[in-house]
């Protein structure tokens, strides 16, 4: 490798020994230049096997010295250059290096930025405004800067000097990415900003409560759905759930869309008029209200805490199971109940059997023997925590118990 000596010149884009000078043009370099390098001979002598070097590197060779054409500079382009040569001075051939000249290509014009005027998020309806700024160099203002609007991969407005593009009435549908590109008149530079997100939000509209299932008529223990929806509307949306002005939840649909809140009728007290609210960034709407009424505990519907509300009607069904226990011994004479207990879920539930037969007098005294199998039967149940807490009173009757091979109850009682 040929050995070279660096030397910085005052003049920024040449270098020189006694022998070599190395050439930048233009001067100054700015993007988009063609950038041209030439190594000379000092004293007109000839050169050839011409070496350039940037960085100390070499990165071309030219067996005769013509001029070395870089394209159209970057300002990856800058660096330290230098050349080295054979230098033939009459019969004399000598190895001469250039000096080392620094080349700083510099910038044409900063990357535009794209900015949203009033704001990048704005409301629907409102009026928006993109602006694209850059600057040229100042040595270079003589050429306009040409700007272009785009957004994802759609031209809004082609190469245009106006350095701004309106929307007059922002919708929902004009979000998305934005960028613009910038290029001097017949240049060959072309920088684009980075994107800008426009977020355009819609406000939500009023909206629909429906109760499921039908808001009338229900009972303690059964479920209630609210369901909230918001036809439009830009997510997130954040549902609240109203029973008579008290918040009951505020759920939120991350996307849009529905949102529900469910809940069990607990009393009377939950019966009442019911709204829900939507609302996102920019404007919130209240439904209509929903009136829920609630028949009261007659027939309920919570088969997990049966025994619990079971207890309030023992009293009445225990007083009733009574009053038709004594019609019925009245109007038959012989009678037999046979009450079988069940275990598991079904201990306190007693199942009776009344059986009837003719009276003797009745009976024609060839078919007794029929008539004594002829019987109707009468099935009723009565639940009750207990049949020894049966209220006895007024009731002349006695009783005894048998228990049977097979393991079931029976109570007979005779008058």
């Amino acid at each position: 490798m040929l050995l070279w000596t660096a030397v910085l010149l005052s003049v920024p884009c040449v270098g020189e020994t006694a022998w070599l000078k190395l050439q930048v043009s233009p001067n100054p370099v700015f993007e988009g230049d063609v950038l041209t390098l030439q190594c000379w001979g000092g004293r007109n002598a000839a050169l050839s096997q011409v070496h350039f070097f940037r960085d100390g590197k070499l990165f071309h060779f030219s067996k005769d010295n013509q001029p070395l054409s870089m394209g159209t500079a970057t300002v990856k382009s800058s660096g330290r250059y230098s050349c080295a040569g054979q230098v033939t001075s009459g019969r004399h051939v000598n190895n001469r290096t250039s000096g080392t000249v620094m080349v700083q290509v510099q910038e044409l014009f900063p990357p535009p930025v794209l900015s949203a005027i009033p704001s990048h998020e704005p409301c629907e309806g409102s009026p928006v405004t993109l602006r694209c700024q850059t600057k040229l160099h100042p040595k270079r203002l003589a050429s306009g800067l040409l700007l272009s609007f785009h957004k994802e991969d759609h031209t809004l407005q082609d190469r245009g000097l106006h350095p701004e593009l309106s929307i007059p009435a922002a919708q929902e549908g004009d979000s998305g990415r934005y960028w613009c590109e910038a290029a001097p008149e017949g240049g060959r530079v072309q920088k684009q900003s980075p994107w800008l997100e426009i977020r355009v939000w819609a406000p939500v509209s009023s909206p629909l409560l429906t109760l499921r299932p039908r808001p009338t008529g229900l009972t303690v223990g059964y479920g209630v759905e609210l369901l909230c929806e918001a036809q439009r509307g830009s997510p997130p949306i954040l549902y609240s759930f109203y029973l008579n002005g008290e918040m009951l939840g505020n759920p939120m649909a991350l996307r849009g869309g529905a949102a529900s809140f469910l809940f069990l009728v607990k009393s009377e007290q939950d019966a009442g008029n019911y709204t829900c609210k939507a609302e996102n960034r920019v404007s919130e709407e209240t439904s209509k209200p929903e009136t829920l009424s609630v028949d009261g505990p007659r027939v309920l519907s919570a088969p997990t805490s049966t025994r619990n509300w079971l207890l309030p009607w023992l009293p009445a069904s225990l007083l009733g199971g009574t009053v038709i226990a004594a019609a019925l011994l009245g109007y038959f004479r012989p009678w037999r109940k046979n009450a079988h207990f069940q275990n598991g879920e079904d201990a306190g539930v007693v199942y009776a059997a009344v059986r009837t037969t003719p009276k003797k007098s009745e009976a024609k005294p060839a078919e007794s023997s029929q008539q004594e199998e002829d019987f109707s039967v009468i099935y009723a149940e009565v639940r009750c925590p207990q049949l020894s807490e049966v209220p006895a009173q007024g009731l002349n009757r006695s009783s005894r118990t048998h228990q049977d091979p097979t393991g079931d109850h029976e109570e007979v009682l005779r008058q």
